[in-house]
């Protein structure tokens, strides 16, 4: 099958082409090389891409319209899996023009062109970010989102509306993940692990909002991969509800629409993650403990059961093997090796 994966060059984008490339799928590869964080890591992870027969690189502005239809009419997609989008939740709050432009003009223009090409399966990313001001545990796809405590968090809840109405008007089978904490080798530099990683091998203070007592579902990188490719084969259906039961939010009577959570069941706290970190380094971290940022929620904790239900979704490494995962590719990588 032919399948487009935006954000190639990103962390998750580059691990799920990757799979799509073994899994014998002809890959089209979109990403702009935004310069948010360190372009030679993202050059890197295109390295790994580019020896594959079977993988077409395109470097490509979403929010450039003809960009994207070009890239449509060239390579007409069977199947998409949107994950280019800006990240970083604090950043929002510095650049939120950008977030608008990427987010949610380029989600519009890739949408349009699922819908012009017969685009049979388009697979999205969301974020567990749109849970926002909710505080009851676990979060589960049915739980009101009108609170959001971010300007990413809100572009992301307007993909899930835009989509729905799409998928409504024009029968496009559309799916969102929810993503939570992602982490793991060729990850973000921006995100905790990295920095935490950093900072200890030379010697400086960690920083630790909330004063360490954050939760989040940390969720390996292997075991998101595995969620997408699954979720990806199984184009959803309308929802047909039993009599006189309501349509749950995240299913569509009127749409072939689904949203699901991907993650891990486990919310570990933040002062546990660091403790792995330390027992993988065989250093000790010396930690600053600083109040809760704007825009952090306190704990993330996710429901999976339904794409349990979906498609038997099980992640499988814990934050123990992960995080030990992490700081071997770490050390090794010429980048930061040398720390």
């Amino acid at each position: 099958m032919k399948i487009l994966v935006t954000g190639s060059a990103g962390f998750i984008g580059c691990e799920v082409a990757l799979r799509l490339l073994a899994d014998g799928h002809d890959v089209i590869g979109l990403d702009n090389l935004n310069p948010y964080y360190d372009v030679s890591l993202k050059q890197a992870r295109i390295e790994r891409l580019t020896p594959h027969a079977n993988y077409m690189h395109a470097h490509v502005e979403l929010s450039d319209r003809a960009q994207v239809d070009q890239l449509f009419e060239r390579c007409r997609p069977e199947r998409v899996v949107h994950l280019a989008a800006q990240a970083g939740v604090r950043y929002a709050a510095e650049n939120p023009h950008i977030y608008v432009s990427s987010n949610i003009v380029g989600f519009l223009h890739i949408i349009e062109n699922c819908r012009h090409f017969g685009v049979n399966h388009l697979v999205y990313a969301s974020t567990s970010s749109v849970y926002g001001a909710n505080e009851t545990m676990p979060f589960t796809e049915n739980q009101a989102c009108e609170h959001p405590l971010t300007l990413y968090a809100a572009s992301k809840k307007a993909n899930e509306l835009m989509a729905h109405s799409y998928a409504h008007l024009f029968q496009i089978p559309c799916t969102g993940l929810r993503f939570f904490t992602v982490y793991g080798p060729w990850g973000r530099p921006d995100m905790a692990l990295f920095k935490f990683a950093k900072a200890i091998l030379t010697e400086q203070p960690i920083e630790l909002y909330n004063y360490g007592q954050h939760k989040r579902s940390f969720t390996y990188i292997s075991d998101i991969v595995e969620g997408i490719v699954r979720i990806l084969a199984q184009p959803p259906n309308k929802f047909v509800p039993l009599p006189n039961a309501p349509t749950p939010g995240c299913d569509s009577a009127v749409a072939p629409y689904k949203i699901y959570n991907i993650g891990n069941a486990e919310s570990v706290p933040l002062l546990d993650y660091v403790d792995q970190l330390e027992i993988a380094l065989g250093q000790k971290a010396q930690r600053i403990l600083l109040p809760l940022q704007a825009g952090d929620v306190q704990a993330s904790e996710a429901s999976v059961a339904r794409l349990f239900d979906a498609v038997d979704y099980q992640p499988q490494v814990s934050v123990a093997a992960g995080v030990a995962r992490f700081v071997k590719w770490f050390k090794e990588y010429p980048q930061f090796g040398g720390i």
